[in-house]
């Protein structure tokens, strides 16, 4: 079994070294520099709000994260954007098409909210392209469940498109968080491709039961296992038996550049759990590359 790269240095030899072209990243955070500007303020007080430091580690300029991007050997990313109130998922989903437009590597991706405009947004979202969407039940403090949503879910499951959901409790319950919550509208629609941002942290046990129930229902490593988490949210011991059930089914993604590490953490804490004799190299290319290459529809 390959080891975890020590160093973000090495990050693009690890990846060649599996056999891969380059990673394939499905949560990564690109946003309006107005936007972003605010979410980083947000974390300049994390220790107010989760009682502890969050220091940003890829708080740089726009073209300076795509050039580490690069750096890293990520071959194609899912930039992802999410509103926290009417009126703004629209206006993100232009800029993120207009922004893969521009960024080769980029995955064109959309948002959507409660609100009147939600199924039309969605449906010309899909039309112009957008490969993968962003949901965030937490920051937008919205009821997933909420009619005004059942035909933009409706429409992602037809489409096979698949959306990036944050619904777990983790790091701060909110009051429509939780994956029982969301399990509700898999069960309107259980074709949907829902990837589980964060494994559903802390709700990991949950989560695989979630895959159980639903074909398309994938996991995302952003966050997951790395020391900083652990702390808050640690993998149950079970967690390796999930991984080797559902090997095929689980999908990088860091939240780059807004992590409080360096990447090739995320990346060595994949690894290690494919040190298990039931995962080894073969997990790593899926989740690196093979799975959210086939999610993103490349």
């Amino acid at each position: 079994m390959i080891p975890g790269p020590e160093s973000d240095a090495e990050v693009a030899a690890w990846a060649a070294s599996l056999g891969v072209d380059g990673l394939v990243d499905i949560h990564v955070h690109f946003l309006p520099d107005p936007v972003m500007d605010k979410v980083w303020a947000y974390f300049d007080h994390a220790e107010e709000h989760y009682g502890t430091p969050w220091p940003v580690h890829y708080r740089t300029s726009e073209q300076e994260r795509l050039e580490t991007l690069r750096a890293l050997g990520v071959r194609r990313f899912a930039p992802l954007v999410y509103p926290h109130k009417p009126g703004m998922a629209q206006w993100l989903t232009s800029w993120a098409l207009e922004f893969a437009e521009r960024v080769p590597e980029a995955v064109p991706t959309a948002t959507f909210y409660p609100e009147p405009s939600a199924a039309s947004s969605v449906d010309e979202a899909l039309r112009a392209g957008a490969r993968c969407f962003k949901a965030h039940v937490q920051v937008g403090a919205y009821d997933p469940r909420d009619e005004l949503l059942a035909t933009a879910w409706g429409a992602l499951a037809d489409a096979g498109v698949p959306v990036v959901i944050r619904c777990g409790h983790g790091p701060l319950r909110g009051d429509f968080t939780g994956l029982r919550v969301f399990e509700e509208v898999l069960a309107k629609h259980p074709r949907l491709t829902a990837v589980l941002a964060h494994a559903g942290m802390p709700e990991f046990e949950l989560a695989f039961e979630l895959l159980r129930r639903y074909p398309r229902v994938h996991l995302d490593t952003t966050m997951v296992g790395v020391p900083f988490a652990e702390r808050m949210s640690p993998l149950p011991a079970s967690w390796a038996d999930g991984l080797a059930e559902f090997a095929d089914r689980v999908v990088l993604g860091t939240d780059f550049p807004n992590i409080p590490y360096s990447y090739a953490t995320q990346l060595r804490a994949i690894a290690g759990w494919a040190a298990d004799e039931r995962l080894g190299d073969p997990f790593l290319r899926a989740v690196v590359h093979d799975t959210p290459a086939k999610l993103l529809g490349f």
